[in-house]
């Protein structure tokens, strides 16, 4: 229940009041000074509903592609724990401990990293991923000395590569989001239409029992305004607000490294 309930307050905030509160009051005030109109249905359909759908169905692509993207840098990475451990004829090493002591701060890291928006300490991060990610290439290389034979570091060394190859599209991921303008204008519609069809809802006062006038403007303003908190977390995938972000936990990768 207590589940249920964070999620419903995650959609229904404090925007979601305001623009209720200010639709109901602009209805109020059309009925009061017989400001009464017929606007069509559809426009609502057409200029608000069909882009806003369109941009959750873009940003949840956009989330089901990170987290390809991350379970590709978690394989890979494991797979290159196993191979320090697996491939060595000469165990006598603590190269498997490194590695893992290693892959656990890329994950912290890139956590720190896609939690901002480029700003703050973004290049900082990215600088310190990438000599991460020099250290492991130097530390596969250090298998030569413990019996790998130069095609298998080859193949260790692929695993890197995808390493990098996967943090790079998780970035991109981040930094190109759905399309700006569409956003805006979705936003601009969303926050302005349960104002200014306050004729429209008062035109249909006359329809409701007493004390049902204001139903359709809440209804409304809860649905558009719900609609567009459901976009932003989907758009934000990273930022560990969202009941469907994407963790970035160390822990659970260096589980499998033993």
């Amino acid at each position: 229940m207590r589940g249920i309930l964070r999620s419903f307050f995650l959609i229904i905030n404090y925007k979601t009041l305001l623009v209720t509160a200010l639709a109901v009051l602009s209805s109020y005030l059309c009925f009061k000074y017989g400001l009464t109109a017929k606007f069509p249905d559809m426009l609502v359909g057409v200029a608000i509903v069909f882009p806003v759908v369109f941009s959750i169905g873009s940003a949840y692509n956009r989330r089901e592609l990170a987290l390809q993207r991350f379970s590709d840098f978690k394989g890979n990475a494991i797979a290159v724990y196993y191979a320090s451990r697996d491939w060595t004829s000469d165990k006598n090493n603590d190269l498997p401990q490194r590695i893992r002591v290693l892959v656990g701060e890329m994950v912290v890291i890139m956590r720190d990293m896609f939690k901002t928006h480029h700003h703050g300490n973004w290049q900082e991060n990215e600088r310190k991923l990438y000599a991460c990610f020099s250290a492991l290439s130097q530390l596969t290389m250090e298998m030569r000395k413990f019996g790998v034979q130069s095609g298998e570091i080859s193949r260790v060394s692929q695993y890197v590569n995808r390493m990098i190859i996967a943090f790079d599209n998780i970035k991109i991921i981040h930094a190109y989001r759905t399309p700006i303008t569409l956003r805006a204008y979705s936003k601009v519609f969303i926050y302005i239409f349960p104002i200014i069809y306050g004729p429209y809802f008062a035109s249909t006062f006359r329809e409701y029992s007493a004390n049902l006038e204001y139903v359709m403007p809440i209804l409304y303003s809860f649905i558009l305004v719900s609609l567009d908190n459901i976009r932003d977390h989907l758009e934000h995938p990273f930022d560990d607000v969202g009941e469907d972000d994407i963790r970035f936990d160390e822990s659970d990768i260096v589980a499998h490294m033993h």
